[in-house]
C-alpha cells in the first residue's frame, strides 16, 4: 500500500497527514507503541525540519510525503525544496553540555532512536533534498 501527499511549507499541515499515517500503520498492524510514539514523533521531526530548514518556512515551496507499507515495514519519504544536509555530521547526544539549551538539533536524535534506520540524498533526477524514515513491524 502507498500513499503520497504534497503539502506547503506550513506548520499547519503536519498534524492531519500524521494522523493519517498513523491510520495506515494501525491499518497494516503495526504495534500500538510504534503507532502511538515512534511514527508520529519522527514523522513530525521529519516534515518540521523541511518546512522549516529545507523550504525555510517558504509557503510557496512544498514537501512531498510518500509513504509505502508492506508486510515488513514502513517507509516514509518526506522531500523538500531544499540543499540537504549531511545526515553523518549530526551527531548531537542528550550526553552534550548545551543539549538542553540548543534551539535545534534534537529532531534528527529523535528520529534516530524512534525509527529502525534514516537515510537522506538528494531528490532522484530532482532538486531538494530526500529523508527516508524505515520501521521494521514489531
Amino acid at each position: 500500500m502507498s500513499r503520497c501527499w504534497v503539502l506547503s511549507s506550513e506548520l499547519t499541515v503536519i498534524p492531519p497527514v500524521v494522523e493519517d499515517i498513523v491510520t495506515l500503520c494501525r491499518d497494516a498492524g503495526f504495534s500500538s507503541k510504534q503507532c502511538g510514539l515512534n511514527v508520529p514523533v519522527a514523522v513530525t521531526e521529519a516534515v518540521a525540519n523541511a518546512i522549516l530548514r529545507g523550504n525555510a518556512s517558504d509557503a510557496s515551496r512544498q514537501v512531498e510525503i510518500t509513504v509505502e507499507v508492506d508486510d515488513q515495514r514502513l517507509v516514509i519519504d518526506v522531500c523538500d525544496e531544499g540543499n540537504g544536509f549531511d545526515l553523518q555530521q549530526l551527531q548531537q547526544s542528550p550526553d552534550d553540555a548545551d543539549w538542553l539549551e540548543r534551539e535545534h538539533g534534537r529532531g534528527v536524535f529523535l528520529m534516530r532512536s524512534l525509527m529502525d534506520h534514516i537515510e537522506n540524498a538528494r531528490r532522484d533526477g530532482q532538486c531538494g533534498h530526500r529523508l527516508r524514515l524505515v520501521l521494521y513491524r514489531a
